[in-house]
């Protein structure tokens, strides 16, 4: 480990509320930084954890009381076990809106023995279509794994367990668009079953509800733009680890794991579909 992962270790313990003075080793509670927006959800470990619960009824969800406009967002998920095809559990930065920017990360539920899939995308002004999907290395209904987005001035760089699996990279300057304006941090767990699992062949199978996904380590790591627009000097200053020079792209280290997890676990790449885009977007060769 060099010096940079050194520190971005160190960093990341910190804002899941694993030192610090002050703060308890379960991390800030929920109510600190976060509030519920719909459906059932239920408080544990004096607030410290919070459980998403669906069925027939409805899903549920919870957000960030701040819009940022940047950041280091992590969360520890553990997801719903046994057979979850159609649902769907969302960790996500969005504007909201039908000209969004957006970051996703969506859990798509699976058959019983079936690997979940983690789908990524980035949404810039409503547009999206830039979908990544991957198989994870372990099974993530059996305990908490840590998902994280860094989005600076430079890149966006989506984390599971402190390796890198994607990035997209800021090339405004080759007219390529990236997001700016204030997002806020959402979870959710929902009815996808119209296209989540086997592009929506695979129903769910409702004598497994209710599903429940559980979620820890409420920080609030992130530059506050709870205006309209983001103020690109205040969220892009070097004041702010996560924007120093260091974070602007991978390390020797973190370019190989992301490598190999991209070489052994993507599933799908929407800049390799040619059918769907026979010339690839400029983005595809600029994030290499």
């Amino acid at each position: 480990m060099d010096k940079r992962e050194y520190m971005f270790s160190v960093l990341v313990l910190f804002l899941i509320g694993t030192v610090g003075a002050g703060v308890p080793a379960g991390g800030r509670p929920f109510d600190d930084n976060y509030v519920v927006t719909w459906g059932n959800v239920l408080k544990l470990n004096q607030g410290r954890e919070v459980q998403l619960s669906m069925d027939k009824s409805s899903g549920a969800g919870f957000q960030s009381k701040h819009k940022f406009g940047s950041g280091f967002f992590q969360m520890r998920i553990k997801l719903p076990p046994k057979d979850t095809a159609g649902v769907v559990t969302a960790f996500y930065l969005t504007s909201k809106g039908d000209t969004q920017d957006e970051l996703d990360f969506e859990f798509l539920g699976a058959r019983e023995g079936k690997p979940i899939q983690i789908q990524t995308n980035v949404f810039i002004n409503g547009q999206g279509n830039r979908e990544q999907k991957f198989v994870l290395w372990f099974d993530p209904s059996a305990d908490f794994h840590t998902y994280g987005i860094l989005w600076n001035p430079y890149q966006i760089a989506f984390y599971v367990d402190n390796v890198p699996i994607r990035i997209f990279k800021n090339n405004k300057r080759y007219g390529v668009g990236y997001p700016s304006k204030p997002m806020t941090l959402v979870v959710s767990l929902w009815n996808g079953e119209a296209w989540a699992t086997e592009g929506g062949k695979a129903k769910i199978n409702w004598s497994y509800a209710p599903f429940k996904a559980n979620f820890e380590r409420f920080s609030d790591s992130g530059c506050h733009a709870d205006g309209r627009t983001i103020n690109a000097k205040v969220c892009g200053s070097t004041t702010y680890w996560w924007n120093t020079n260091q974070y602007s792209r991978l390390s020797a280290n973190e370019t190989t794991a992301f490598k190999n997890v991209r070489a052994k676990y993507m599933t799908y790449d929407y800049c390799s579909d040619h059918p769907r885009y026979p010339v690839p977007p400029t983005e595809c060769r600029l994030n290499q």
